[in-house]
This record gives C-alpha cells, structure tokens and sequence, in this order.
C-alpha cells in the first residue's frame, strides 16, 4: 500500500486526468468509485474531452468538477487548441490540486503535461525508459488484461481498496420520457448500432442489415442507433433491410440513449462505447468485435453479453444470430426496475 489511509484527510482537491471517449469513461467507473471512497471530502475534478461535461454531471457521487481539456500535441483525441494550451495549465496551477492521477492511458505522452499542473503529488502509469515525475507514485502501464482492471491496478497500488468491478449509469425519469417519446411507446424492441469511431472496428453494413432482418422476422421491432455523424451507416443499413426499422440516430442525448438501451431487450453493436453503456444499463448484447480488442475492452457479465471476433475475415452472421437467439431466449427483466440504476449501485 503506497498511501497511508491515516494521510488522505490532508488530500481536499484531486483531478483525473482522461480525456477520452464514452467507453474509456464508462470503464473508469469502478476506479473513480475507489477514489471516492478513499477521499470522501475532498474535491474530484475530472479533465476530459469537451462532450464529457454532460458525462460529469451524470455523476455527481463521484466527481465534483469538470475542467475541459484544451488537448495536447500527439494525442489523437482531439485537435490541440495550441493557443489556448497556455491558458489551461495556468488555471489548473490556480487550483492547486493535491493530487493529479494520470489515467489517461500508458504516459508517454501526458505524464510531461500532468507535472506542469503543479500539483502537490503527481500518480499514474508509466512505460519503462518515459518521463514520470515522482517514480514512486507511477506504476508500470499493463500491456494486458482489460481496460477496467488496468485502471483498478492504480487505485489499488495507490492503497484504494477496490469497491466492486462493475459499472453503473444513473438515468432519471426525462431520460425514460425522451426514450419513450422517441420510441412512441414501442416495447420488446432490439437495438441496432452499426456504428463506431473507428471504420476499421465496424461489422459490414449488410451484416447488421441480415441481422436485423432475421429478428425482425421472429417478431422483434428493429431501433437504429447512432450518433449524429453517423447517420449515413444507420440509414444505409436500412435501405439494405426487408423489414422496416425506427431510425434514431443524431436524436438522442446520452441520457436518453442510455434509457433507449435500458428498455431494449438486446443491442447488436460494433466494440465501441454504445457496448459500454449497455453493460452499464444491464441490457444483453452481441459485440462484434476485431483484432485484439476483446481482451481489453469486453465486458465482463458473459452471461449478459456475447462477444464474437473472427481470427481472420469477418464475424459471419449466422453466428451473431446464434448468439443474438440464445439471448433473447432468456427471461426478460421485469419494468419495474427500469430506475434501478438511479444510483451507485448499479451494475
């Protein structure tokens, strides 16, 4: 245990550091958990990508501030505001955290940019040979295992007893009107999510067409989903379908996507942060997957969700139907516990 639990009542102000994307935050749960439990009273301010506001204010047990990231050169996320660089780390050395933990990912690129917050303390990840500001608060970066217990490996080096490995995302009765509203009352409905902010991570478009039409043909409503940008894949799939589908995509805010996913009986999707989210709302999924990816970014109730990835070529679609089938087979959850998940313990 590197922190002495009887030193933390002196941490007031701690920011994370881990500008990244829906799925990267949704994993981080569990570590963000076992940082509030360890510094109940102090401040949490969380630095992220200018959409992750909306993320914050979903969580308000567990992080108290959000501080929008102004980028940094070599980051792939964003486009660096190089102008306005200056500016964000003088405002952060304003707020004189105690603590700075560097979740973002290996260091190679942040940890430089972590010690110029001015922190009292500086922990995170490192790779051997790469710049860390205090060696005894950074442990090694693990080049295995899933993304989600990479993250707990810090907070447990750190001496952050861990308080369960699932995920959670609060929803509220307007996520479930919007959802509704959207849907006009649709129920028993299965998801469709063709998209992912990788192309190289995207099932064909004929194949979630195919799918969608043999559970269309068993009797299952089909709801497209997607963000604003990705309109085309979603229309495309159904222009390629026999069956009709209810389009949604660019019409929902994360709010009401997540209560989308709450209310479906399954979700087929690509390995991208939709997957996440639906872990989060305890909804079954198919996750076609590629390359390596299931062994970082899978999620972890098997019994819930199916992740399929080919060695070579593509998933073929009589297996996602397999999977998509067996699932669906199984007893569906009753309504009454759609707002479950209105507080920290969901999973």
């Amino acid at each position: 245990m590197l922190v002495d639990p009887a030193r933390l009542g002196s941490v007031r102000r701690v920011a994370v550091l881990r500008a990244l994307k829906l799925g990267d935050l949704l994993v981080a749960i569990p570590a963000l958990r076992a940082l509030r439990r360890a510094v109940p009273c102090a401040d949490i301010a969380l630095i992220g990508l200018p959409w992750a506001r909306e993320f914050v204010d979903r969580f308000p047990h567990l992080i108290d501030v959000f501080h929008e990231f102004a980028g940094w050169p070599g980051l792939p996320e964003m486009e660096p505001r190089l102008a306005e660089i200056p500016t964000f780390i003088a405002r952060m050395q304003r707020e004189r955290f105690d603590l700075v933990l560097q979740m973002h990912g290996s260091g190679s690129i942040v940890n430089e940019l972590c010690a110029l917050l001015a922190p009292r303390r500086v922990a995170g990840f490192f790779r051997a040979g790469d710049f860390r500001p205090e060696p005894r608060w950074f442990l090694p970066w693990p080049e295995t295992g899933l993304e989600l217990r990479r993250l707990l490996a810090l907070t447990e080096f750190l001496g952050f007893p861990t308080c369960g490995e699932q995920l959670e995302f609060p929803l509220n009765f307007e996520d479930f009107d919007k959802a509704s509203a959207l849907t006009n009352g649709l129920r028993e409905y299965v998801c469709i999510h063709p998209g992912a902010s990788v192309a190289e991570r995207r099932w064909p478009i004929h194949g979630f067409a195919q799918i969608a039409d043999i559970l269309a043909a068993r009797g299952y409503p089909i709801v497209l989903t997607g963000s604003e940008g990705e309109c085309e894949l979603t229309q495309a799939v159904a222009r390629s379908m026999t069956a009709p589908a209810l389009d949604l995509a660019g019409k929902t805010d994360l709010g009401a996507a997540a209560a989308l996913l709450r209310r479906a009986r399954l979700l087929v999707a690509n390995d991208t942060g939709v997957s996440h989210l639906a872990a989060a709302v305890r909804t079954r999924s198919v996750i076609v997957s590629t390359g390596d990816n299931p062994a970082r970014w899978s999620p972890l109730n098997e019994r819930l969700h199916r992740v399929l990835c080919a060695k070579s070529g593509t998933v073929p679609v009589a297996a996602v139907a397999r999977a998509a089938i067996d699932l669906l087979k199984r007893r569906h959850r009753p309504a009454h516990s759609d707002l479950a998940l209105c507080g920290p313990s969901a999973s």
